[in-house]
């Protein structure tokens, strides 16, 4: 292993190689996004030292305060680091195909053969392990990125207990953690000047038009329509997005039934690779191989924008003292959300005694 640090202009390793990388995580990676930055960061932080710990905690942030999934905007941010735009798209290309081409793979046998029993059992095993993975990882980035700051801690638990209750991540809460820092540590002298979170213009979210509504559209333009709105108005990690496209896909257009949709969300927690590509099998099921790519399109589109376009303003302002502050609470605050999703997770995955004897062996192997 290298000793050499990682400088912006001086990256120790090659494209190809993070590539692969994130193709291999995209390939293998269980547990949803807990555990996928979870990996990232320890493989590409704490083991290969590709990636400084700065650049790790500005991809978290930027993947929390802007909606879509969060470990693919972590992933796609990580790309960008030393590799710029081309960097980011391929990597985020790598990160998401793999699974992409899992999940249209199971909508074909989930038509062809009718329903995915012989799937939800082997979720069974699947979720009960993976809490141990999530337990672990939310455990490392916890000790690794809030140490002894009790401004921190006190987010982080504010965060966790939130999330753990409402079995949501409150986004506004995430945000109002960085400011709570800021104020506390670099209190702008002057808000007209560049010294602090205000070198950074706000981005405004364009409001959902009413008219998208009522014109009339084919099926795969009200695919891509929905599933961008989901992309681009969704925040917090993959499991997020699930309300929404229960909302949309079930109740007003139709397009699945209670039973299918519940076989969907199966699909995204025991394939590997980011959560939100349930949205492919669900797209398969509505409208075949072109429904699958339209709808992943639609919802990842928008968070690759969110996350590329941004990026060099976090990379030129990162390092000034409000900066630092606000992202330091908005890791602190996506940390805690991280921790309490853990607890919603596997009130749902450890349901009897053998998942909870797997969680455990699990917990002690790692």
């Amino acid at each position: 292993m290298s000793s050499v640090l990682t400088t912006p202009g001086n990256p120790i390793y090659t494209l190809w190689q993070m590539v692969l990388y994130m193709l291999k995580l995209g390939t293998i990676g269980f547990g949803g996004p807990v555990a996928l930055v979870g990996y990232m960061h320890r493989d590409l932080v704490e083991q290969r030292k590709w990636i400084s710990e700065s650049d790790y905690k500005e991809g978290i942030a930027l993947a929390q305060l802007a909606p879509g999934p969060m470990a693919a905007q972590t992933a796609i941010y990580l790309g960008y680091v030393h590799y710029g735009v081309l960097g980011a798209t391929l990597v985020g290309l790598a990160f998401v195909i793999p699974s992409f081409l899992m999940v249209v793979a199971l909508g074909w046998a989930y038509t062809r053969f009718g329903g995915l029993s012989w799937m939800q059992a082997v979720f069974y095993g699947v979720g009960a392990a993976v809490i141990g993975i999530i337990t672990i990882s939310a455990h490392k980035l916890t000790t690794k990125s809030i140490g002894k700051d009790k401004l921190l801690w006190a987010i982080f638990l504010v965060l966790a207990v939130v999330t753990a209750y409402t079995e949501s991540e409150i986004a506004w809460l995430i945000i109002a953690g960085g400011v709570v820092v800021w104020l506390w540590r670099a209190p702008p002298k002057n808000w007209g000047r560049g010294n602090g979170l205000t070198a950074i213009a706000p981005v405004g979210l364009p409001e959902a038009s009413g008219w998208l509504a009522s014109a009339d559209w084919t099926l795969l333009t009200q695919i891509a329509v929905f599933f961008a709105k989901a992309g681009a108005f969704v925040f917090g990690s993959g499991l997020a997005i699930v309300p929404f496209l229960y909302g949309g896909v079930v109740t007003e257009y139709h397009w699945l039934n209670e039973k299918q949709f519940v076989d969907a969300v199966a699909v995204a927690m025991i394939t590997p690779g980011p959560v939100v590509i349930t949205v492919g099998f669900i797209g398969y099921l509505v409208a075949g191989f072109p429904g699958a790519c339209v709808a992943a399109l639609a919802t990842f589109l928008p968070c690759y924008l969110f996350t590329v376009i941004p990026a060099p303003y976090f990379k030129k302002y990162g390092k000034l003292p409000g900066i630092v502050a606000f992202v330091d609470g908005v890791t602190a605050a996506a940390i805690g959300a991280i921790a309490g999703s853990v607890f919603v997770i596997a009130k749902r995955s450890i349901v009897d005694l053998p998942t909870a004897f797997m969680a455990l062996v699990t917990l002690a192997l790692l």
